[in-house]
C-alpha cells in the first residue's frame, strides 16, 4: 500500500467516524500510528503537483453559462457589493456540504458566466456547510496573502511602485513564492514568517483592517480584524530600498510590528481565544474570490492593485529562479486540496492524482493554494487551514471555485496538527465530490 493510500485511508476512518471534539484526544495513542506521523511529510508539508502544461499564465479559464432553470448564480451588478449587507444579497446555499461542523468549515464560491447583454460576466454562488460561514478562527499563515496585497497595494498608492519590483537584492517576486513554498527561492531565504512580517508592517495593520470593512469587502462582521504578525523579526531590505529600473525608492515599514499603533498581542484585551487576526470562511474566500477575479470583475478589484502584482502573486512572474517555470501561490505547500480533487474526479483513490488532473484538464488545472497551521495553546487543539483558488479547464465545461476549509484537533502537542491535517483530507474529500457532481 502506498503512503499516500495509507494517508487517505486514515482520513476515510476519520469521515466514517465523525468524531466529536470530546472523542478525539481519545485517538492519540503512543506510540503514534505511523501513518499518522507520514502524514505531515507526505501529504501536510509536501511539495505541491504541478501542471503538465504550464504554458497559459492567466487566472481562470472559460466558463459555463447560468441557465434560466438551474440553481441561482449572481453577478457583481446584480449583488451591489459595495452596499452593506451583500451577504444577503448573494446566491447561498449555507448547507450545501454535508460534512458535519465537527469534522470542521469549508466555504466555496462557485464561478459561473453570465451571457445577458452586451458584456459576458462573471457569476457567483456561495456555498458552506451547517452555516459556518461565519465563525470566528485562527487563520495561521494562510493570511499571508492578506498582508502581501495590502502591502503592495500601499505602495502603489503612494509610491506608484508595485510587486514587479526588487527589494534590495531580493524580487517581490522571490519573496512572495518563499511565503508560499516555506523553504528559500531565487534570493529569498526561505524564513515565510519574517517575509509576511514585513509586508504587515508595511501596510500597518490599520489599513489591513479596514480592507476588510469600509475600505474593500463590506464585511458585515465587525469582529474581523488583522492586528498581528507571524514572527518577532521581519525581512528588511539590504540596501533599505526598492528597485524598479533605474528606480530606488525608501518604501516606510515598521521596523518591530510593536512599534504599529494598529497591533495587538496576541492574547490582547479584546481579542479573545481566536487571537489578534480572527478570519471566517466567508471572509477569507472573497478576499480571494475578488484577486482571482481581478482582471475579469472590475467592479471589485482591490483598491490600487495592478495586473502584474496579481501575477506576482499567483504565478510569480518575474522570480529569479531560472529552474522553475512558475513561482507565487503555485508553489503553495500540501498535496490535499489536490489528492481530493483528484479523488473526486477519478471516483476513487487513484494512484496517480497528478495524472488524473492532467488527463481531465488537458494539463492545463491550477491550485494557487496558501496553507496554515499550527498547535494551538490558547485552545487546546491542532489547527489546519486551506485557502485556496481552483481552476479545471475543459472538465465539465470548465470549473472554476474558491474554496477555504477549518479543521481541528482536540489535544496538546504538534502531532495534533497531524490529526487536524488528516480531518482536512476528509473533509475536503467529501466536500470536493458533492462540488464537482454539482451543475
Amino acid at each position: 500500500m502506498t503512503t499516500l493510500s495509507k494517508c487517505l485511508l486514515v482520513s476515510i476512518l476519520f469521515l466514517r467516524l465523525q468524531v466529536s471534539a470530546s472523542a478525539q484526544t481519545s485517538l492519540v495513542v503512543n506510540p503514534v500510528p505511523q501513518e499518522v506521523i507520514d502524514f505531515y511529510p507526505d501529504v501536510l508539508n509536501a511539495q505541491p503537483f504541478l501542471p503538465s502544461n504550464q504554458k497559459n499564465q492567466h487566472i481562470g479559464s472559460a466558463l459555463p453559462a447560468r441557465t434560466a432553470t438551474g440553481p441561482i448564480y449572481l453577478n457583481a451588478y446584480e449583488v451591489d457589493y459595495f452596499t452593506p449587507g451583500w451577504e444577503q444579497r448573494i446566491a447561498r446555499d449555507w448547507q450545501f456540504f454535508s460534512v458535519s461542523k465537527a469534522l470542521g468549515k469549508i466555504l466555496v464560491i462557485d464561478f459561473k458566466q453570465t451571457l445577458e447583454g452586451k458584456n459576458n460576466q462573471l457569476a457567483y454562488r456561495y456555498l458552506a456547510n451547517n452555516k459556518t460561514q461565519n465563525d470566528l478562527y485562527e487563520p495561521w499563515s494562510s493570511s499571508k496573502i492578506f498582508a502581501y496585497t495590502a502591502a503592495i497595494a500601499k505602495v502603489r498608492q503612494t509610491l506608484k511602485i508595485g510587486a514587479n519590483s526588487i527589494a534590495g537584492e531580493v524580487p517581490i517576486a522571490d519573496l512572495i513564492t518563499s511565503i508560499h513554498s516555506y523553504a528559500p527561492f531565487g534570493k529569498a531565504d526561505g524564513n515565510s514568517n519574517a517575509i509576511a512580517t514585513y509586508f504587515v508592517n508595511i501596510a500597518g495593520r490599520d489599513g489591513l483592517t479596514a480592507l476588510f470593512h469600509d475600505q474593500w469587502l463590506m464585511l458585515a462582521n465587525p469582529a474581523i480584524h488583522f492586528r498581528g504578525a507571524y514572527d518577532n523579526d521581519a525581512f528588511a531590505p539590504q540596501d533599505g530600498f526598492w528597485h524598479r529600473g533605474e528606480q530606488a525608492i525608501e518604501v516606510p515599514a515598521y521596523l518591530k510590528s510593536s512599534d504599529d499603533p494598529g497591533y495587538q498581542a496576541y492574547r490582547c484585551e479584546h481579542c479573545g481565544l481566536t487571537g489578534n487576526k480572527p478570519m471566517t470562511t466567508l471572509a477569507q474566500a472573497e478576499w480571494l474570490k475578488r484577486l482571482a477575479s481581478h482582471e475579469r470583475e472590475p467592479l471589485t478589484r482591490h483598491p490600487y492593485l495592478e495586473s502584474v502584482d496579481l501575477d506576482v502573486l499567483f504565478f510569480g512572474t518575474g522570480h529569479s529562479q531560472t529552474a522553475k517555470p512558475v513561482g507565487g501561490m503555485m508553489q503553495g505547500i500540501s498535496l490535499m486540496l489536490h489528492n481530493a480533487l483528484a479523488t473526486a474526479i477519478a471516483g476513487e483513490l487513484p494512484k496517480n492524482p497528478k495524472k488524473v488532473l492532467d488527463e481531465a484538464t488537458k494539463g492545463q488545472w491550477r491550485i494557487w493554494q496558501k496553507i496554515g497551521w499550527g498547535p494551538s495553546e490558547t485552545r487546546g487543539a491542532g489547527e489546519n487551514v486551506v485557502l485556496a483558488h481552483v481552476s479545471l479547464p475543459y472538465y465539465q465545461g470548465g470549473k472554476e471555485f474558491t474554496v477555504v476549509a477549518q479543521t481541528a484537533a482536540q489535544g496538546d502537542g504538534e502531532i495534533y496538527v497531524n490529526y487536524a491535517g488528516m480531518k482536512m483530507q476528509s473533509l475536503l474529500n467529501q466536500s470536493m465530490v458533492e462540488l464537482l457532481r454539482y451543475k
